[in-house]
């Protein structure tokens, strides 16, 4: 085979040197898009970041804070104790609460009406009996308990004992009430107290 032509031979070589040059080039221009796309991305960051007065580490920080908040109350063994104390009184005063409020406000009894003897028993042992004037308000013995107006405050209906002479005086079912939890909860009637009865209410 005879010798390429030395012109030949210099035009296979700048076609090598071109085609290399554009695979260099088309390398370059295929990787620029992810790079300035990954640039953009970090300004915006940036821009963010300083429009919240926060640095990035701050501000990634935030960002990865999704979880659901914690309440420290729920963690402190005193609360919960107390939780689970405010709880059992509940469930132990909540019959006695939900059936003075029905003879007071409910129309199963009316003014001056005595109540059943099913209902006088659960009054006079649940309520009467706690009321911290209870042997004052007896005095020579029970005759019945009725419900009738206050004889102050017309508006609402209070609880009387009806006495064996005939004489009749009024009681807070809800003097009665914090009084047996005193009793029976010294440790939590105070704060149990303060946080479920009216201020004002006996």
């Amino acid at each position: 085979m005879g010798s390429l032509n030395p012109t030949l031979l210099r035009g296979i070589s700048l076609l090598r040197l071109r085609l290399h040059h554009e695979r260099l080039s088309f390398g370059f221009a295929a990787a620029a898009p992810s790079r300035r796309a990954c640039c953009t991305e970090s300004i915006r960051v940036s821009a963010a970041a300083e429009e919240s007065g926060s640095s990035s580490a701050e501000n990634s920080t935030v960002l990865r804070v999704k979880e659901a908040p914690k309440y420290p109350r729920w963690e402190d063994p005193d609360y919960c104790k107390w939780k689970d104390k405010e709880g059992e009184i509940l469930r132990d005063v909540e019959p006695i609460v939900m059936l003075a409020k029905e003879i007071l406000h409910s129309d199963r009894y009316m003014d001056g009406e005595r109540l059943s003897a099913e209902d006088e028993k659960i009054v006079e042992e649940r309520l009467l009996a706690y009321h911290p004037h209870s042997e004052d308000k007896i005095g020579c013995g029970i005759d019945s308990i009725m419900v009738d107006r206050h004889p102050q405050f017309k508006q609402s209906r209070c609880l009387f004992v009806i006495r064996t002479n005939g004489a009749w005086i009024d009681f807070s079912y809800q003097k009665c009430l914090r009084a047996y939890i005193r009793d029976k909860y010294p440790t939590h009637a105070e704060r149990f107290i303060r946080e479920h009865f009216k201020r004002g209410s006996g």
